[in-house]
């Protein structure tokens, strides 16, 4: 029985779903045999038995392949289309709302619970003129299943998040300075000061860029 393989060739071909599937297996393992039948399994879409039926030198060749999408320097893509919606990430940071912050800072720091953090940064857009846009008003990180929109949607919202996290703790920061009347628990104020969820968020995702798509040491030759 000839297998066809359809290996992504670039972000946008894996779902996030799909990469919180494999972090969950995978996460700070080496990527040992198993492991790379599983990558195969889960980013090519193959049942794991079709998958036994492929040549060692194959395997090793698919999963090189497969590694590679995850060393490209991602970038920002503050639109896209899900389920005939446009979506688009929060047009200014400086306007979140405290509860947005405090749920980012909550889903940020887990991978399984990525998909709510993106229901976070991205919403329905209800007004658009050239490139300027608003979205729906935030409500709750469940009310759109976010698991299955593509990595380089994901990967490109957290470097743009990351790199203006300080400019926004500022912010909030001198906000809640302004309200008198607002008494936080200490532990939303460990977090605000620290970044604690943003902070670890962004470790994990550059641990999984390192430890999670290590090849096992074997004799063949990389592309």
């Amino acid at each position: 029985m000839k297998l066809t393989i359809n290996i992504p060739e670039t972000l946008n071909e894996v779902t996030l779903r799909q990469y919180q599937k494999w972090l969950k297996i995978a996460e700070g393992k080496e990527l040992d045999s198993f492991l790379q039948q599983k990558m195969i399994e889960i980013f090519c879409n193959i049942p794991l038995k079709s998958v036994l039926q492929i040549k060692a030198i194959d395997i090793n060749n698919i999963c090189q392949e497969l590694s590679k999408l995850f060393t490209k320097e991602p970038k920002f893509i503050d639109k896209f289309t899900m389920n005939d919606k446009e979506f688009g990430f929060i047009p200014k940071l400086d306007d979140i709302s405290f509860g947005e912050y405090v749920d980012l800072d909550t889903y940020l720091a887990d991978w399984e619970l990525m998909n709510k953090a993106m229901g976070v940064l991205f919403r329905p857009i209800t007004y658009k003129k050239k490139q300027q846009y608003l979205i729906e008003e935030y409500e709750s990180a469940d009310k759109y299943d976010m698991s299955k929109i593509t990595l380089d949607i994901v990967f490109g919202s957290l470097v743009f998040f990351y790199s203006l996290r300080n400019e926004l703790q500022k912010t909030i920061l001198n906000y809640l300075a302004t309200q008198k009347e607002v008494k936080l628990p200490q532990h939303l104020q460990d977090s605000l000061l620290n970044g604690a969820g943003i902070n670890l968020s962004m470790g994990l995702l550059k641990e999984t860029f390192s430890s999670t798509m290590k090849l096992p040491n074997q004799n063949y030759i990389p592309v």
